[in-house]
């Protein structure tokens, strides 16, 4: 998704079949973690702005404009509770989810009035295959699903965030969250664990 040329070839082939585009959701990431930030080499850390930020700045670069010639669309950026809340070892990726955010932040505002949307979730950790091989003693029955995360668009204003939770107190991760006013002029959705 860091192939812009290839996006575009590959956008153009959907809206020359469906005539538009309606919902893109940006799922594209990684993790590598547990170092210090003084012991994070600069591999590492490219690596993770390469996988975190990257294909959100190529996919909106490429879709934005074809929202904006409908007037309508939602564009949902599936980025990480660590952008918000840093752990010891995971600067590379707590700061390349960060970046994302307040990516998809900024465009948020820049579509304003357009009928395009512009909205993160902050999942904690999503119920994958490859999170359950990197983590098999894990109780995965606390960890959200990606149809929860999917459900989550639903219910998050323009130009918002939401972290999702599995509070056990709530029985879902969708209905753990809710609304809190960080900055006035923005709505943020917040959940906590």
């Amino acid at each position: 998704m860091t192939d812009e040329p290839a996006v575009r070839r590959l956008t153009e082939g959907i809206v020359a079949k469906r005539k538009r585009v309606d919902v893109l959701v940006n799922a594209v990431g990684g993790y590598s973690g547990v170092v210090p930030l003084w012991e994070t080499d600069l591999k590492s850390f490219e690596q993770m702005l390469a996988l975190n930020v990257w294909p959100g700045f190529v996919l909106a670069r490429v879709i934005v404009p074809v929202m904006l010639k409908q007037r309508s669309g939602v564009i949902v950026n599936v980025a990480s509770r660590a952008a918000v809340d840093h752990a010891a070892g995971a600067a590379a990726y707590a700061a390349s989810k960060a970046a994302a955010v307040a990516m998809i932040d900024c465009l948020a505002a820049d579509l304003k009035g357009t009928g395009v949307r512009a909205n993160s979730v902050l999942p904690s950790i999503i119920d994958t295959g490859a999170t359950r091989k990197a983590m098999p003693k894990a109780d995965f029955s606390k960890w959200p699903k990606p149809a929860d995360i999917a459900r989550v668009n639903h219910r998050t204003p323009h130009g918002s965030f939401m972290r999702i939770s599995t509070a056990a107190s709530v029985g879902s991760p969708v209905a753990a969250a809710s609304r809190i006013n960080r900055n006035p002029a923005r709505s943020r959705a917040i959940a906590t664990n």
